[in-house]
């Protein structure tokens, strides 16, 4: 599942952009954070179902929480402050169709680190997502959990940020004016309008979470202490459990989140845990110190 907030400078209190997440996956499933290291790949990139071609130069670092099984994430930072977080969505192109390609996750890693701006990371999204698709389960499938989606993104830096809507091949973006949340569903209106699935049950199951995002963020000077507590709340269900902390027993739970204040040159400050935000506490670190930090405890 997921839900991804942003709320640019002039929307929060001391003027730097917000960016915020919530990683809802299986129940069990254990999520790594780590600092990913400049690298000068002169080979092939295995991604988690296929192979890419290197980046023609050095990656960026980064800071990413990916699932243990695989090699994407589902959100992270860059030392130049992009920040990209992505969530499932269904349209009415039926994904278990899908020939083997890339994951949403695989996108945003590779996003992270090949784009020095929100839009270069538009620009490397759109142009991976085009040349070898989407396809291939996001889920675990050694635990037997095969299942394949599409996606949204949301991808900001310190002073911009996008919507990125997709289909398979498929996608719209959206600038961000002031602040913007996304969830479970299309919510680009052309695109929603082209390709959402009139029987996905989003007004139960996804609706009143975006709701609650929006919200939020409507109340201006947003600051990461209100972020929390919203990745903290359990009062944004349609159904019960599927809050935006998510507690869906043998189906969804949040098991990473991350709250970020974007700034270059590895300045950015990100807050981070693993489990459920109700649960934990985040743990305060810049993307340049993570590089030295364990972050194993996170």
């Amino acid at each position: 599942m997921c839900d991804v907030l942003v709320a640019l400078g002039p929307s929060t209190l001391h003027g730097l952009t917000l960016f915020a997440k919530n990683s809802d996956r299986p129940p069990g499933e254990r999520q790594v954070v780590e600092h990913v290291d400049a690298r000068h790949d002169t080979t092939e990139i295995s991604a988690t179902h296929i192979r890419v071609a290197p980046h023609p130069g050095p990656t960026r670092p980064c800071v990413i929480s990916r699932p243990s099984w695989g090699w994407g994430a589902e959100h992270g930072v860059n030392v130049d402050g992009v920040a990209i977080g992505n969530t499932t969505v269904y349209t009415t192109l039926d994904p278990r169709g899908a020939e083997p390609g890339l994951t949403g996750m695989d996108l945003v890693r590779l996003g992270l680190e090949r784009s020095g701006t929100a839009a270069d990371a538009v620009e490397v999204i759109a142009s991976l997502l085009v040349e070898h698709g989407q396809g291939g389960s996001g889920h675990d499938p050694a635990a037997g959990r095969e299942r394949p989606y599409w996606n949204s993104f949301l991808v900001a830096d310190p002073t911009t940020a996008y919507v990125i809507d997709t289909s398979g091949r498929d996608f719209a973006v959206e600038e961000v004016v002031s602040t913007r949340a996304i969830s479970n569903r299309t919510t680009i209106p052309a695109f929603d309008a082209q390709h959402r699935h009139p029987r996905q049950p989003v007004e139960r199951l996804v609706d009143p979470r975006l709701a609650a995002s929006d919200a939020v963020l409507a109340r201006g000077g947003v600051t990461p202490d209100l972020l929390a507590g919203h990745l903290r709340s359990h009062d944004s269900c349609g159904e019960p459990g599927w809050s935006v902390c998510m507690h869906v027993d043998g189906v969804e739970v949040t098991t990473s989140s991350m709250i970020a204040e974007l700034a270059t040159g590895g300045r950015s400050v990100l807050w981070l845990l693993t489990g459920s935000p109700c649960a934990r506490e985040y743990r305060r670190v810049t993307v340049a110190d993570a590089a030295s930090a364990d972050l194993s405890g996170v």
